[in-house]
C-alpha cells in the first residue's frame, strides 16, 4: 500500500539547523511519543499512517516517520527532517510518498498548521465510510470538535504528487479535523500536544457515536446552543489540558 517518491530524495544539509537545540529536542521527543502511543493505542495502520510537525523556529522543514517503520519502532532518532522540495534535510531514509505529497502542502499552503496526523483509525475511519456528516454532536467527548471539522467528499486515491496534497489542504481551509472519506482523518493543530489531544478523544467521540448507532435507536443530539456553549468551555482550557494530557502519556511510556 505505500509508494517511495520516484527518485528517493536527495540529501541536502541545512547548516543553520540545530538538531540539538532544547526546543527541537523537546519537540523530536514528543512526537516520537505520540507515535509510540498511537500504536498502543491502535490507531495506526501498519506502516502506511504518518505524523509531522514544523521544526520548531523554523518555516521550512518539518519532521516526519520514514517510511517502512511501524509507529512503535519511532525514536527521537529515527524521525526524519525534510524541507518542501523533497529533500531529506537529516536523519536515514526517505519518507513514503503520500506523506510528503500530504504534509508538505498542508504545511506549506497552511502556515497555520505546524503539526499534522493523518491515521486510519478504525473509529474515525468507520465514520468517513457512511454517508452524511461524519461525526455529531451527541456527547460531551464530540462536543470538542464542534465546529472544528471539514469534510473531503471526494476521493481521489493516493495522494501521489503535489495536486492531491493542495487539494487536501484546500479542503481542510480554517478546520482542524478532516474527514477524508472512504479513507480516514486528518487532525492538525498549533502545538504537538494539542494535536495528541485532538487525535485520542477524535478516535474516542467516534467509538461512542458507533457504539450508540448499533443500538439502532433514534439518537438524542445536543441542541446547538448548549453545544456551542459547551465547545467554548472545553476551548478556553484546551491549551493547557492538552500538555497535561500528553506529559501524563509520556510519564506512563518511560
Amino acid at each position: 500500500m505505500a509508494h517511495t517518491l520516484e527518485g528517493g530524495i536527495r540529501t541536502a544539509r541545512y547548516t543553520d539547523l540545530d538538531l540539538e537545540s532544547p526546543a527541537i529536542v523537546t519537540a523530536r521527543a514528543e512526537l516520537a511519543a505520540c507515535f509510540q502511543l498511537a500504536a498502543r493505542h491502535g490507531l495506526e495502520e501498519g506502516i502506511c499512517n504518518h505524523f509531522s510537525a514544523m521544526v520548531p523556529g523554523r518555516d521550512d522543514v518539518f519532521f516526519v516517520n520514514p517510511y517502512g517503520h511501524a509507529f512503535e519502532e519511532i525514536r527521537a532518532e529515527t524521525l526524519l527532517v525534510c524541507d518542501f522540495h523533497g529533500q531529506v534535510v537529516a536523519g536515514e531514509g526517505q519518507p513514503e510518498a503520500t506523506a510528503f505529497y500530504i504534509h508538505a502542502r498542508l504545511h506549506q499552503r497552511l502556515p497555520r498548521v505546524r503539526v499534522a496526523f493523518h491515521t486510519h483509525m478504525p473509529y474515525a475511519t468507520a465514520l468517513c465510510s457512511l454517508q452524511g456528516p461524519p461525526l455529531l454532536g451527541l456527547g460531551q467527548t464530540a462536543l470538542k470538535f464542534y465546529g472544528r471539522t471539514a469534510v473531503d467528499e471526494a476521493y481521489n486515491g493516493l495522494a501521489l504528487d503535489e495536486s492531491e496534497g493542495d487539494r487536501i489542504s484546500g479542503v481542510m481551509g480554517g478546520a482542524d479535523v478532516l474527514f477524508l472519506k472512504n479513507h480516514g482523518v486528518i487532525v492538525a493543530g498549533p502545538t504537538i500536544a494539542e494535536a495528541w489531544d485532538d487525535l485520542y478523544y477524535l478516535e474516542r467521540a467516534a467509538q461512542v457515536q458507533l457504539l450508540a448507532m448499533s443500538t439502532q435507536r433514534d439518537l438524542k443530539p445536543i441542541p446547538h446552543d448548549i453545544a456551542q456553549r459547551a465547545y467554548e468551555q472545553m476551548r478556553q482550557g484546551d491549551p493547557e489540558s492538552a500538555r497535561a494530557h500528553l506529559a501524563s502519556a509520556m510519564r506512563r511510556l518511560a
